[in-house]
């Protein structure tokens, strides 16, 4: 089994954390980190004692100027919220509604890679105890959303459009969902040198991504997402990036309906 301390938060992970500051009591701190044996997400439970949840996921800083800087009036999906970091900092910023979903995947893949037995939104559940929040968390796949009557202005896909078995479905299934003039935040493995600058995507082998990791198929290339965009009705606003976090291939962009 493993242990919180292997996964101590760095400044990278703390920069983005500091974004929705929770600043809760030291006995609180405490019991909040003995309650979740695995984190996702970096949360700043007491930033002046130093305390942050010990998050696996990595230095998402490049993520930062994608983020609205208020949500005020903004009704929010986060699909694959995970520990809810994104929905919680959507509700903090003035959103006026936010639904967090999540098929609950990840149990399975810290229980191959890590040999911890994690209940399904137990990280989530036990912030949004400590921020009073209102964010409603629904365990289902996102596809699942389809013909659902309720419609966003903002919606959140990070991390999770690698994981989906239909890619394109999820698309389109986002595509329905939003508002007229609202806009999906797009965050997903990119293919990195074997996609080159052709529309390409990469079937990775199971835990080729991460060891332990069978549930990660893609690596996109920038030229596929564009076109996956174009066959789900959406289009790129501009802002498409490229990075490489953490050794991994990543692509962020900003995509609206057409």
């Amino acid at each position: 089994m493993t242990t919180q301390l292997e996964f101590e938060s760095t400044e990278a992970e703390r920069t983005v954390a500091d974004l929705l500051p929770i600043d809760a009591p030291l006995a609180d701190c405490e019991e909040v980190l003995r309650s979740v044996p695995i984190w996702f997400h970096t949360f700043a439970l007491n930033r002046a004692a130093g305390i942050y949840t010990p998050g696996l996921a990595r230095d998402h800083r490049y993520r930062i100027p994608f983020l609205p800087a208020d949500f005020r009036g903004l009704r929010v999906l986060d699909v694959g919220t995970c520990d809810g970091f994104y929905a919680f900092l959507a509700e903090a910023r003035g959103a006026d509604r936010v639904l967090a979903v999540d098929s609950e995947q990840y149990r399975h893949m810290v229980k191959e890679r890590f040999g911890v037995d994690v209940a399904g939104g137990q990280a989530f559940r036990t912030i949004g105890e400590l921020l009073g929040s209102r964010v409603e968390y629904r365990r289902a796949d996102a596809l699942e959303l389809a013909g659902s009557r309720e419609r966003f202005d903002f919606v959140f896909c990070c991390g999770m459009l690698h994981r989906v078995e239909n890619p394109l479905g999820m698309l389109h299934v986002l595509r329905g969902l939003l508002n007229p003039g609202g806009r999906i935040l797009l965050e997903t493995y990119g293919a990195g040198d074997d996609g080159a600058r052709t529309p390409a995507i990469r079937v990775l082998a199971p835990g080729e991504a991460n060891a332990g990791d069978d549930v990660h198929y893609w690596g996109f290339s920038a030229p596929a997402v564009t076109r996956l965009a174009r066959c789900a009705s959406l289009r790129e606003t501009g802002d498409t990036e490229e990075r490489v976090i953490d050794g991994h291939p990543r692509i962020i962009a900003t995509l609206r309906a057409m």
